[in-house]
């Protein structure tokens, strides 16, 4: 029986930097930014591109073979280098409704030599025990919704949004291990495995933003929403400072995502949590 890989995404962290999970968050600042029309009779829209800079717990299980043992791996600790990431964001509302839509595409990975923070079946391993392994994932988090405005008050504006998120993601693991392992044989102590998984789920949530100062150019946006769907449970939230100009305006925020996957996905959850900067047009 050959055993099956389980990457606890310890901290992804650096390597999804300007990555992962900046989310709908843009397209919420977008959406958030897009100056209220009134007379609820013209469209007003926002684009926004982005940098999300943040550290990442988590666990993946990549299976080797049906029904063999498992090696469990910190893949935060292996995982160290962004190969290639787009980022960008959109929103339009007219009057008080409005949608907005985010994408994101990373691509990322990393190799450990002589590696021992893992386990075989959950139970650690012997202490002469060590691994070489490489681990990327390639993924696409996309964000779809809209939305309604319930308080357009000077210093307050808030908007409800409903809509959906898509998960797509692509683990691949290497691995050669060296050591006493017990039962499990020589073929499996070397190998490939790749997997793939697509999520969707079911958002509800609020954005918006508070003004601070009389000057109108600086505020705080906020921002929070969660979901269940093909995962057991994905939520997010984040606060920030805005600063507007006349042709739009700049935003740093603090973020933090989250999925919790149900038994028997490839990933078992992941958390991001990091500053976030980015810039928003509006016309």
């Amino acid at each position: 029986m050959r055993p099956s890989i389980r990457c606890p995404l310890a901290t992804l962290a650096r390597c999804v930097a300007a990555a992962v999970a900046t989310l709908p968050f843009a397209a919420a600042q977008a959406q958030s930014t897009v100056p209220a029309d009134k007379s609820g009779s013209d469209w007003r829209y926002a684009l926004s591109v982005y940098g999300y800079f943040p550290s990442l717990s988590g666990a993946s299980s990549t299976p080797t073979s049906p029904g063999g043992p498992t090696i469990d791996v910190s893949a935060g600790n292996v995982v160290d280098a962004l190969k290639f990431t787009f980022m960008g964001s959109f929103g339009a509302n007219n009057g008080r409704y409005g949608f907005f839509t985010d994408l994101i595409y990373l691509d990322l990975g990393g190799s450990k030599q002589g590696y021992r923070d893992f386990t075989i079946n959950q139970a650690p391993i012997s202490g002469n025990t060590s691994a070489n392994v490489d681990w990327d994932l390639k993924g696409v988090l996309w964000t779809l919704g809209g939305e309604y405005r319930v308080s357009d008050d000077p210093r307050l504006n808030l908007n409800l949004l409903a809509g959906t998120r898509m998960f797509s993601l692509k683990p691949r693991l290497r691995w050669n291990i060296q050591g006493d392992l017990g039962p499990i044989g020589e073929a499996s102590r070397s190998g490939e495995s790749e997997s793939s998984e697509v999520l969707w789920d079911a958002i509800v949530g609020a954005k918006g933003r508070y003004a601070l100062g009389d000057s109108g150019r600086w505020s705080m946006p906020f921002y929070v929403d969660v979901g269940a769907g093909q995962s057991q449970l994905t939520w997010q939230a984040g606060v920030g400072l805005s600063y507007a100009y006349s042709w739009g305006e700049i935003t740093g925020m603090w973020r933090y995502v989250s999925y919790d996957m149900k038994s028997g996905s490839s990933v078992e959850d992941l958390r991001f949590s990091g500053p976030m900067i980015g810039a928003t047009w509006r016309w």
